[in-house]
């Protein structure tokens, strides 16, 4: 699992935002076996910044499938000042507690004309 794959996002503040990746195994091209892990994703200004945002994250059903999404509601979207962002996605294995990175990339997000 060493390769974090990069992915760009848009967000259109004061809407709701949803984005689903297809997670697969470095080693054999197949999609990456989730079982016993969970995932946390934040969205900052700049990587060091204290101020973050996290996104709801989650592994679908199967877990065997490699599927994970990231969301945030259209409250929390408006709170979000137009502008350059960063993110990424992590997944924890529960048994060893091991960490690893898995995407990460630049966010846009854009102020809503409609009200």
């Amino acid at each position: 699992m060493a390769a974090v794959y990069v992915s760009n996002l848009v967000i259109n503040a004061g809407t709701t935002f949803t984005q689903s990746f297809n997670l697969e195994s470095t080693d054999t091209n197949a999609p990456l076996n989730l079982t016993g892990y969970t995932i946390a994703s934040q969205i900052r200004k700049w990587a060091g910044s204290s101020s973050y945002t996290n996104f709801t994250a989650n592994i679908e059903a199967p877990f065997t499938a490699g599927k994970v999404t990231i969301s945030l509601t259209a409250n929390q979207t408006t709170q979000l000042k137009p502008g350059r962002y960063v993110y990424d996605i992590v997944i924890t294995n529960t048994t060893t507690l091991s960490k690893s990175k898995v995407i990460e990339g630049m966010v846009l997000v854009t102020e809503g004309v409609t009200k």
